[in-house]
């Protein structure tokens, strides 16, 4: 009888052992920390930052790292394999190449929201520039390279559009990314450039001067997508909607975004 008894409570208390340690192991599986990385343009830098900081409050498993750059440095980034959960581009032709080499799939993707170009010169300088009307009469204009920056892109068919194109190419001094441009015109190294209005809004070093009406250049227009070889689509996915979220929207709009 006794012997029995020892079997019994031997058995017991390996099936109370096992479901323990399968509740631990549960535990830790729900708990995992996550670090996603997202490849994001430059200029949307500011308003994500403060996306992420709300996120990750309220998701305390969950890291974000941001790769920030030119839209098609980072799409060449994606495309040659390097590491990324989510792309937020500024440029529609960049996230496309992207769609159309089967690097995010359309269903994944979306227009999330829309920007501005303008024209700026520094707040402590004395720029001859007061718009783009008399912009050829800049000695050096700071302007993002255009095969590769989008509001470099918009710029120049702007400055097309306007007959300027031609007046200004030679006084031109390119930047990697817009955030570049921007510090030209922050420290006076150049008379004017032309940013994102988001990024123009953010600096109190400039001033805007003019907008390039919406006309003279290309909807501006970024897409986000999630990266086909994501290792963690669950999380990926779950951050991607919230970015479309009204919460994440208006972070969007506070840094001068419109919603697409």
């Amino acid at each position: 009888m006794f012997k029995k008894y020892s079997i019994f409570i031997a058995a017991l208390t390996a099936f109370l052992l096992a479901a323990g340690c399968s509740s631990n192991q549960s535990s830790t599986d729900s708990e995992k920390k996550v670090t996603l990385t997202i490849s994001a343009a430059a200029s949307a830098q500011d308003a994500l930052e403060e996306i992420q900081k709300n996120y990750e409050k309220d998701h305390q498993n969950i890291t974000i790292q941001d790769n920030y750059g030119s839209s098609g440095a980072l799409q060449k980034q994606i495309s040659q394999g390097a590491g990324a959960d989510l792309f937020f581009s500024a440029a529609e032709d960049k996230f496309k190449k992207l769609v159309d080499d089967g690097d995010i799939a359309k269903k994944d993707s979306t227009d999330l929201v829309g920007n501005e170009i303008v024209l700026v010169v520094p707040k402590n300088g004395d720029s001859p520039v007061t718009s783009f009307s008399n912009l050829a009469e800049a000695e050096k204009i700071a302007l993002g390279t255009p095969e590769s920056v989008p509001a470099g892109a918009y710029g120049k068919e702007s400055l097309t559009k306007l007959s300027l194109w031609d007046k200004v190419k030679d006084k031109i001094v390119y930047g990697k990314d817009v955030r570049q441009v921007l510090s030209y015109v922050e420290t006076g190294n150049v008379d004017a450039g032309i940013v994102y209005k988001t990024d123009a809004l953010v600096s109190k070093k400039v001033n805007i001067i003019d907008e390039a009406k919406a006309d003279t250049h290309s909807p501006i227009v970024y897409p986000l997508g999630i990266v086909k070889d994501t290792k963690h689509r669950k999380e990926a996915k779950e951050f991607y909607e919230y970015l479309q979220s009204d919460e994440a929207m208006k972070v969007f709009e506070k840094y001068g975004f419109t919603a697409k």
